[in-house]
């Protein structure tokens, strides 16, 4: 049947793989499942192609470490295992990949770091400068700060959204199960899907988690980061990490999911996806067209309340009057300053309290809307 085309041409790729496909199950690196995705991934980079690699596996490694017998369910031993684990984890991957000759930096993400501008440019500008250096990046989330990184994702959708800030072509996402299949892989019967081209592909679709014990990524959060990646046209490759050789090689294994969209803002997706609102405003029927439909920045005349706490630049989700989001957008004031704008127009403000006030709630630009 021939190589895939979309994995053969594509010169920039994010590869993902999760804590099962690393460690083994009480925990601690599995040394030959490692090295053989270094060996797989050094392969490529022999290829002239540039490599992203996003993995997970801090927590898990730092288990025996700290003489844990499993992943704690506790915050605060959570990210102990990741500030020791972290440091082993990259330790053996910058030795697997120097007998190859090639150069590893880490880079720790945070959803703090991708939601204000300055920080998510920093990333792409480090992201996009290590490649040129022929440095292969390793990022993973922040697990020694991170909160909701921990208990969510298990990197999959952070995966997709490193792939479509440093532009890559392909997103290989790698785990314990071949492909996604139309029923538990266990089960008699059930069959592997080779291609996904759109929404319709998915009806019927059981997914569920590995059941590892050491990560928390299942099926479903690997299919929402297709989503992610596919909607910003960028082909995803869904296998298990034994076949990451064959699969970075175009061979037709796992599951292949085609692109639906075309490249968007880069920041407008993080701001989809790698956000959650601080916050909420709630907007008059007006207020929501001029948003929705119009497509026109926010201002205080068309904002009913207030709820939350947030400071100038956060995200805060705007909501209609039965209270659904149908937007998210970057704040320009503080939780404080707005109460006493609501319902005013940005010249009666301007008048009376300096042109400073003279501006949107949020801007046009900074908006993204999540249901029409």
């Amino acid at each position: 049947m021939g190589r895939r085309t979309v994995v053969t041409k594509a010169r920039r790729v994010v590869v993902k793989v999760g804590s099962s496909s690393l460690t083994q199950r009480g925990g601690g690196i599995d040394v030959a499942r490692v090295d053989a995705l270094v060996d797989a991934i050094a392969g490529r980079l022999a290829a002239d192609v540039e490599l992203v690699l996003v993995s997970s596996g801090a927590i898990a490694t730092g288990l025996p470490t700290l003489k844990l017998a499993r992943r704690p369910r506790d915050l605060a031993t959570q990210q102990a295992a990741a500030s020791v684990g972290q440091g082993i984890l990259l330790a053996h991957y910058a030795g697997a990949f120097g007998r190859h000759g090639v150069t590893v930096g880490q880079v720790l993400l945070t959803a703090e770091d991708v939601i204000r501008r300055s920080q998510y440019r920093n990333a792409q500008r480090t992201l996009s400068r290590l490649l040129e250096l022929g440095v292969l990046p390793i990022v993973n989330e922040n697990d020694t700060v991170a909160t909701d990184e921990i208990r969510f994702g298990d990197n999959d959708r952070l995966a997709a959204l490193v792939a479509h800030v440093v532009q890559a072509d392909l997103l290989v996402l790698l785990s314990d199960v071949e492909g996604l299949y139309d029923g538990p892989p266990s089960h008699e019967g059930s069959s592997l899907i080779a291609d996904v081209k759109d929404e319709g592909d998915l009806d019927g679709v059981v997914v569920g988690g590995t059941g590892s014990g050491v990560g928390l990524g299942g099926m479903v959060t690997k299919v929402e980061a297709a989503r992610i990646a596919t909607a910003a046209g960028i082909p995803v490759v869904l296998t298990s990490a034994a076949l990451a050789a064959q699969a970075l090689a175009g061979e037709r294994v796992g599951t292949l999911f085609h692109p639906t969209g075309r490249r968007t803002g880069t920041r407008l997706l993080w701001l989809r996806h790698a956000t959650a609102g601080r916050g909420s405003l709630v907007l008059d029927p007006g207020a929501v067209d001029a948003v929705v439909r119009r497509r026109l920045s926010l201002l205080p005349a068309g904002i009913t309340s207030v709820s939350g706490t947030f400071d100038a630049g956060d995200p805060v989700d705007l909501v209609d009057e039965n209270g659904h989001a149908v937007a998210r957008g970057l704040v320009n004031f503080d939780s404080t300053e707005l109460p006493g704008l609501l319902g005013r127009s940005t010249r009666e403000l301007a008048r009376e309290l300096g042109p400073a006030y003279e501006r949107e709630v949020v801007h046009r630009d900074d908006l993204v809307v999540l249901r029409h």
